[in-house]
């Protein structure tokens, strides 16, 4: 319900229109409603919460990319997701430039491929910086030639197996790229009035700028399209952090290696006794043979141990454990 205006102010709104001082057209446009035409002839298919859905799987997607693509192009790169929207594959294609970087990504075991779009300037900065360069893009744009797409192709795997661990709450993925095409008209997946989802990305290599977008058709994402709500997401996402994490956790830390040292014992001799020491000289230890010996991890006393050998070879016989309150 509105609010009611007072007698005085109906009175000074009277006097600021007959003055000119308001305008009434103004009052007009602002009350007017903004309508949407809705083609029923071509539903979207995704939902709001799906595309926010995508956008947080994204965004994970977004920061394996970097932490990876750096160690192969050995310059800093950043990337962030812009948006995500849902439109038609004809929109999608007739959008693309000429030429273009279409990476055809088999979505198994999702049926169909989905389309890894990358800019062409980026294309030419990756190529400089793999082939030595500072990785910068050309001045003049040209098709690319057959090796330049096989470098490129390399940095298109790399972004193809990292699609697995995002997508790992919703379904086990094993993404493989089929082909990298130049041409749009190459690259007809579905029909053009199917409905797909477009999450787009902002790459910086360096100081060159670019988007990458990636093509999810609403008949690859059918299957798994009731996952695509944040209430499974974070549901699923708690539980791998519950127990998950903590496995891979405690597998990593047992595999750590660690230096470990036994020291026999310790002496003080003087310089000159240092340079003249020849081979064969005896040096006076502080402990004895049947002494336990200190065992260290690291920089930490952890063990008493007892001398001896085991295969031909010296070894240690750990006597006891020193705890970490001792």
């Amino acid at each position: 319900m509105s609010d009611v205006l007072s007698q005085n102010e109906i009175d000074n709104l009277l006097a600021a229109l007959s003055s000119g001082e308001l305008d009434a057209d103004e009052f007009k446009q602002t009350n007017e409603k903004q309508i949407k035409n809705y083609d029923f002839a071509r539903p979207s298919k995704f939902s709001k919460e799906h595309l926010r859905t995508l956008n947080i799987i994204f965004e994970h997607y977004a920061r394996l990319l970097s932490t990876n693509l750096p160690a192969y192009l050995r310059k800093n790169v950043q990337v962030e997701v812009v948006n995500s929207e849902a439109v038609t594959y004809s929109e999608f294609t007739n959008a693309l430039s000429n030429p273009v970087l279409l990476g055809i990504v088999d979505f198994s075991p999702l049926d169909g491929n989905i389309i890894i779009e990358l800019a062409d300037n980026l294309g030419y900065a990756i190529v400089d910086r793999m082939l030595g360069g500072g990785g910068y893009p050309l001045e003049k744009v040209r098709d690319f030639t057959e090796i330049e797409l096989t470098i490129i192709e390399r940095i298109f795997n790399i972004c193809t197996n990292l699609l697995r661990e995002p997508w790992e709450n919703v379904i086990q993925l094993q993404p493989r790229l089929l082909r990298i095409e130049t041409n749009s008209q190459f690259a007809q997946i579905i029909s053009p009035s199917e409905m797909i989802s477009i999450v787009t990305l902002k790459l910086k290599i360096g100081n060159v700028e670019g988007m990458m977008n990636i093509c999810l058709p609403y008949v690859s994402l059918e299957k798994v399209i009731d996952k695509l709500n944040t209430k499974y997401w974070y549901s699923t996402m708690q539980l791998k952090d519950d127990k998950s994490y903590k496995d891979l956790i405690e597998i990593a830390i047992a595999k750590a290696k660690v230096p470990i040292r036994a020291i026999l014992g310790k002496s003080t001799i003087s310089v000159n006794d240092f340079i003249n020491m020849q081979r064969g000289d005896i040096i006076k230890l502080n402990t004895k043979v049947e002494d336990e010996l200190d065992i260290y991890v690291g920089n930490i006393h952890k063990f008493k141990a007892l001398p001896g050998s085991s295969s031909g070879t010296y070894a240690v016989k750990i006597s006891s454990i020193i705890r970490g309150e001792e």
